[in-house]
């Protein structure tokens, strides 16, 4: 089992930056791979970004590539999500999740076995 925390959220003007982070405990380590998804109101929840938890190779969705840095550290069991030049259109709930398995898309939200309660992001334009 894997307990996951998010925080960091908040309201940010258009341009600015914030910095969730994701604290997980219970089987983690190298069990685990991570990412982070996030839903807006009246959308389904979409793919941010994803890391291997023990080589760090990271994924990234479009709409976030250049902008946004997934890292984690592996010593604090912590998983973060940098974002910067936030867009109101990046105004979500946003959730860490942890998978077990490497293979299959890093995309696809059935692969993520575990998830946190998400923490609110508003970008103000």
């Amino acid at each position: 089992q894997v307990q996951l925390v998010e925080s960091g959220g908040g309201l940010v003007q258009a341009g600015g930056s914030l910095r969730l982070s994701c604290a997980a405990s219970g089987r983690t380590s190298s069990s685990y791979h991570m990412g982070w998804f996030r839903q807006a109101p009246g959308k389904e929840r979409e793919f941010v970004a994803a890391i291997t938890w023990s080589a760090g190779n990271t994924y990234y969705a479009d709409s976030v590539k250049g902008r946004f840095t997934i890292s984690r550290d592996k010593a604090n069991d912590t998983m973060y999500l940098q974002m910067n030049g936030l867009k109101p259109e990046d105004t979500a709930v946003y959730y860490c999740a942890a998978r077990s398995r490497s293979s299959g898309s890093w995309s696809y939200l059935p692969n993520y076995g575990y998830w946190g309660q998400g923490t609110q992001v508003t970008v103000s334009s």
